[in-house]
């Protein structure tokens, strides 16, 4: 009997923990668990081609990334990676490379006519989604 209040009462302090958290906690456990993160201008390096973007040119480039609409997620099964890093019909990639926290992260952006593939690499992990944004698709006309 007293084993079952005792778990009826921790149980119920734990829901009042867990929906009462801080604002700063839940930003901490979203940013920790979500796919489109933003890029910060000082720590990342944009390259085309093999030349890299300097100025005004990454700026906006950061800028129009940061602002895009995050439209879905690619799983991506064992085996076909090299399909997401090389895709047939694709143009010259745009290479970002950026820290978060204290992982390296490597984008690879795929510009098309009506989305922009992202596909994420970091550790030996590696993450595809499609986004839109405008101003990034027209960069690739």
């Amino acid at each position: 009997m007293t084993w079952t209040i005792i778990s009826i009462i921790l149980i119920s302090l734990l829901k009042i923990v867990v929906t009462c958290l801080p604002t700063g906690s839940v930003e901490w456990l979203i940013k920790k668990f979500e796919t489109h993160s933003k890029l910060s201008d000082e720590n990342t390096t944009l390259s085309i081609g093999g030349t890299r973007l300097e100025g005004k040119d990454k700026m906006k480039i950061v800028n129009d990334f940061n602002e895009a609409i995050f439209l879905k997620k690619h799983y991506i099964f064992p085996g076909t990676e090299e399909l997401y890093l090389k895709p047939e019909n694709s143009e010259t990639p745009l290479v970002i490379e950026t820290k978060s926290g204290k992982k390296d992260v490597k984008l690879l952006l795929y510009r098309y006519n009506d989305r922009v593939d992202v596909v994420k690499q970091y550790k030996k992990k590696m993450v595809a989604y499609s986004l839109l944004s405008e101003e990034l698709q027209k960069t690739s006309a």
